[in-house]
């Protein structure tokens, strides 16, 4: 952790449940002293316990940073208890789905420094994606420090503005559930051909981290390496034939899901 302003000010954790403990793990492995947080959560985990973060006390008066974890349908509790570091120097970082940031400035105030965060579920083993976007009071240093926050739990991209978020919640908030149901889908597909249950699941599994990990770490395009893969008039090809057809392949369904989650992110953030 580079940012000694958070070391002397503070970092106000206001929720800390698996995605909040990761972060927080990830914040005290690279260096952020255990007495510079502060951590607020009504039902704190042994682990975090023993922490020696500053667990359930009265808050600084200006802490460089609030980061909120809590459940979008707690907010409204959970919130207004920080109006007081409002209209200020603290930035607010919210990794809450579906909360938008007029939400937050409407509580507490329109001066207000706030970012929004979408991260995703693999940020529990620090394999996550981010995706950030603020508000007008949110200077480029407020997004480097948000930045570098969340990097202990994966990659950070920043968005253009925030309503790119309820197309990245489409697909990487919720791309992981996806991909658990194709490892799904193709195990059960492997039993049908005849493996075992368990050796099929065990095949899907490492298949797709496999590939995943190739296409991430190869200078090649995903259609590139899909290529490769492909030998004319291979098995390969010919299950890509069924899986590309033009009418009712995976490219439509896809873009179906993606087009459904997206659109539900869209209501829930509009009440």
């Amino acid at each position: 952790m580079q940012d000694n302003e958070i070391a002397k000010r503070g970092l106000v954790l206001l929720g800390c449940g698996k995605m909040g403990s990761a972060m927080l793990e990830g914040w005290l492995a690279r260096g952020l002293p255990s007495g510079s947080v502060w951590v607020t959560d009504p039902y704190p985990s042994d682990w975090l316990s023993a922490q020696g973060v500053h667990l359930n006390e009265p808050l600084p008066a200006n802490p460089a940073i609030v980061l909120v974890a809590v459940k979008p349908q707690m907010m409204a509790e959970a919130l207004p208890s920080l109006q007081a570091l409002g209209n200020g120097e603290t930035l607010f970082l919210s990794v809450a789905a579906g909360v938008t940031i007029a939400n937050y400035e409407a509580i507490l105030g329109a001066e207000t420094p706030i970012i929004r965060a979408m991260p995703n579920t693999p940020a529990a083993i620090g394999q996550g994606i981010t995706a950030i976007a603020g508000n007008t009071r949110a200077t480029s240093h407020h997004m480097d420090m948000s930045q570098d926050l969340l990097s202990a739990v994966g990659e950070v991209v920043r968005l253009d503005n925030e309503g790119q978020i309820d197309a990245v919640t489409g697909v990487s908030g919720s791309g992981p559930a996806y991909v658990f149901h194709m490892i799904e889908c193709l195990a059960a597909a492997g039993e049908a051909q005849g493996l075992a249950p368990e050796m099929a699941m065990k095949l899907a599994q490492a298949t797709v981290a496999g590939a995943g990990a190739l296409a991430q770490q190869s200078d090649e395009s995903a259609a590139q390496l899909r290529r490769n893969v492909t030998s004319p008039n291979g098995t390969t090809q010919a299950g890509l034939e069924v899986l590309m057809k033009d009418d009712g392949g995976l490219p439509d369904l896809i873009k179906a899901t993606v087009a459904a989650a997206t659109d539900r992110s869209k209501e829930l953030a509009n009440g």
